[in-house]
């Protein structure tokens, strides 16, 4: 194997294939980069029997063949590089890589001991990459981090048509955002559970080109599988991930189909507020909201600890109401909407709220919604 090419395509494209390499491999091969070298290019690969993440870039390729080298360490070298082209070859057993005056030698791992990459999947269709990048970004803020409830460390994709729909919940809150697609087959109807994490990382890292192509192949088995893949600097990039096993809780009649209580307030302001008066919030304790004319109040704290309250400007329809919620989990909902204004919508008291945001006089966004459980108050 010997081959030439440009320092910062060899750099991007080797930090994106080892960012899914495991922090604890269970073999020592899977802590490898693959680098395969052919007339068509330069093929990186790295695979933790979970996820695989695969990059294609062009380079001039002198002889053909393959290297597995410790993904992290070539990873960190690449960063250092100087901006010169880079050489590498297979010397023996080892891998020298020259950049400039700098000079490297690694030591290369079997390959033959290194696992097959599982294959793409037959294409479901094609999103836009920056919306997807946008609406997992959003959907993934109610995604649990318990790895002793699996199911609910994933995002739900259902995609019904042209619409695909991203539902994320950890017991506490629950996250809905939808967006379209183009869908290879017009009445598509699939869905599949896939880690927060990575769809997460692959939403983010995908967004150079403009779209990203989605192929998804279920199973009865807990067997399936999901892929993505787009255009990035010097080629393309896919990523696989098998999906968790296991029954998403049916949340989608959890968002009520009527309010008798609802208060449009800034954005900005209202996070503004909460993280002032949150200072004083013991841990595990609420931050109370009391709307009532046209006011909301939030007050924190209690008894002879620090206290603090805050009024603001809200436009508040229906009965007076006060309730309260986990200050980091309301800023967290907040945080992921992206208009100006928001509307918080309510039941009762003792009953989770809606969150969306509002879009001129057109309402609110239809897009994504966020709802929170209340706290017990503080008597």
């Amino acid at each position: 194997m010997k081959f030439r090419v440009d320092r910062d395509v060899f750099a991007d494209a080797v930090a994106w294939a080892a960012r899914s390499l495991p922090v604890r491999p269970s073999t020592p091969v899977l802590s490898g980069l693959l680098i395969e070298a052919s007339d068509e290019g330069l093929v990186l690969s790295t695979f933790d029997y979970e996820t695989s993440a695969r990059a294609t870039l062009s380079a001039e390729v002198a002889d053909e063949g393959k290297a597995l080298v410790s993904g992290r360490l070539l990873a960190d070298i690449c960063r250092s590089l100087p901006a010169k082209p880079v050489d590498m070859v297979i010397d023996g057993a080892r891998v020298s890589l020259t950049c400039g005056s700098a000079r490297f030698s690694l030591q290369t791992m079997p390959v033959e001991d290194y696992p097959t990459l599982p294959d793409m999947p037959a294409a479901s269709g094609t999103v836009n990459s920056a919306d997807f990048a946008h609406a997992v970004a959003q959907a993934v803020t109610a995604a649990g981090k318990d790895d002793m409830l699996p199911v609910l460390t994933g995002v739900r994709i259902e995609i019904d048509g042209s619409t695909i729909s991203l539902l994320a919940t950890d017991r506490f809150r629950l996250s809905h955002r939808e967006l379209g697609w183009e869908p290879r087959t017009p009445d598509a109807s699939l869905a599949a559970l896939v880690p927060a994490r990575v769809l997460a990382d692959t939403a983010k890292s995908l967004t150079s080109g403009t779209d990203i192509t989605i192929a998804l192949a279920t199973s009865g088995a807990g067997e399936g599988i999901i892929g993505f893949e787009g255009a990035a600097a010097g080629g393309m990039r896919r990523t696989t991930t098998r999906l968790l096993d296991g029954e998403f809780p049916k949340v989608r009649s959890l968002f009520p189909n009527e309010h008798l209580t609802t208060a449009i307030v800034d954005r900005k302001e209202l996070i503004d507020s909460v993280k002032r008066v949150s200072l004083v919030a013991e841990r595990n304790t609420a931050v109370q909201m009391a709307f009532a004319d046209n006011v909301l109040t939030l007050d924190a704290g209690s008894g002879d600890e620090a206290q603090a309250s805050e009024r603001l400007e809200a436009e508040v329809t229906g009965d007076d109401l006060t309730t309260g919620f986990n200050p980091q989990f309301l800023l967290d909902g907040l945080s992921a909407i992206e208009q100006d204004t928001v509307e918080l919508a309510f039941t009762q008291p003792s009953k989770p709220v809606v969150i969306s945001g509002r879009s001129g006089e057109d309402g609110t966004d239809p897009g994504f919604r966020y709802l929170l459980m209340p706290r017990r108050l503080l008597s």
